[in-house]
């Protein structure tokens, strides 16, 4: 996330500072790469500033087809624990990339739809529209406006490969974790 804007960025600096202290360092250390901790993002479909459901209208970020990726939380310390003694994980960045969690916002929407049996009045929000939206606001809200620019409009949580050296996925390295998939995650929220 080198590329990332303003003031949003700071976040992603500092994460890249401690990375180059601990590897100078030789601290051994595995990096935990979670994506958006469901409870953020699927409850409330993606919506900023709630964590209810919408109830009439839902804000569609672009066209609403960028690949994102959820994870539940109890999930992100399942995979995490794991990786405490394995040799495998150590010194690398561990993806949680659950095939089954990486759905576009529309798909989400759907699956919401489909679940509580009511459809949505949909509100596309173009990029400009929605990076305009953060001026004359406190910085965290520009903050957050500016994660959710790199991850609904740019999908910098999915554009990338992964599998070099430094690096591994998850549910490939630990088949045998049922995680939670986002619709079993909205069911709560019913």
């Amino acid at each position: 996330m080198g590329h990332a804007l303003e003031p949003g960025r700071v976040t992603f600096d500092e994460k890249m500072e401690i990375r180059r202290t601990i590897e100078e360092t030789n601290i051994p250390h595995t990096y935990i790469s979670a994506n958006c901790f469901a409870t953020y993002v699927v409850p409330n479909l993606c919506q900023m500033r709630t964590l209810l459901p919408p109830k009439e209208k839902v804000h569609v970020y672009g066209n609403g087809n960028v690949k994102v990726i959820s994870v539940d939380e109890d999930d992100v310390a399942t995979y995490t624990i794991k990786c405490i003694d394995d040799p495998r994980a150590l010194n690398k960045t561990m993806y949680l990339r659950l095939p089954e969690n990486i759905l576009t916002q529309n798909e989400l929407i759907a699956k919401w739809e489909k679940l509580s049996g009511k459809v949505l009045e949909k509100i596309a929000i173009p990029s400009d529209e929605f990076l305009a939206s953060m001026e004359g606001t406190g910085l965290a809200n520009q903050v957050g406006v500016v994660h959710y620019y790199h991850i609904f409009y740019e999908g910098c949580l999915t554009n990338l490969d992964i599998g070099d050296d430094g690096e591994e996925e998850a549910s490939l390295l630990y088949p045998e974790v049922q995680y939670i998939r986002m619709d079993e995650c909205m069911r709560r929220y019913l």
